[in-house]
């Protein structure tokens, strides 16, 4: 192995230290001149290497990028002056958890599900980056379908999706619930 091979974990710690974004590994690769696949063996070795301290690395739709841990949110949002601008509300919480579990998902989807008009929570939720616009749904008027962001899977501490736990309903079948909350 050579000298640079045992050092590409540093060098991937390095370009996503300072990437403004989250980043392909096709991306890293370029920067480094490697393949993918050699990227991919050096993000994995980064992630046991940051497993225990203050960093992490977060992967979102095929992206890759470096987040604190999410043990540290809280003297975090100290150090920063945010602990009264991070809370989120319980409507956004509910709205949240739906969008996350059935996404893509339109806005009278969740107000369906929560049984009260979700307009204000959803521009506030689009507001912190939790939630995006990822598309339009087939349809009269056809609506605005929304999705969850990586910002969300760092709020919540998430590498991804995969990651929530499964959502449970009090009767019923589970896998016919998962299947009608998934699919809508």
């Amino acid at each position: 192995m050579s000298d640079f091979e045992n050092r590409l974990p540093a060098f991937l710690e390095g370009l996503l230290f300072v990437a403004v974004e989250p980043v392909t590994p096709a991306q890293l690769a370029a920067a480094l001149e490697l393949t993918p696949t050699q990227v991919e063996k050096g993000l994995q070795e980064l992630e046991e290497q940051l497993s225990g301290r203050g960093l992490r690395l977060q992967r979102h739709g095929g992206r890759v990028q470096l987040t604190t841990a999410p043990e540290l949110a809280e003297p975090i949002e100290r150090f920063l002056g945010l602990e009264a601008t991070s809370r989120l509300s319980r409507a956004a919480l509910e709205s949240l958890a739906i969008i996350a579990y059935q996404q893509p998902v339109t806005r009278p989807q969740v107000d369906a599900v929560r049984g009260v008009n979700s307009d204000g929570v959803m521009k506030s939720l689009l507001g912190k980056g939790l939630i995006q616009e990822v598309g339009r749904a087939e349809g009269p008027g056809r609506p605005i379908l929304y999705g969850t962001t990586a910002d969300f899977l760092g709020y919540f501490g998430l590498n991804s999706l995969t990651e929530m736990p499964p959502l449970r309903l009090p009767d019923g079948d589970e896998e016919e619930q998962d299947v009608r909350l998934l699919k809508g």
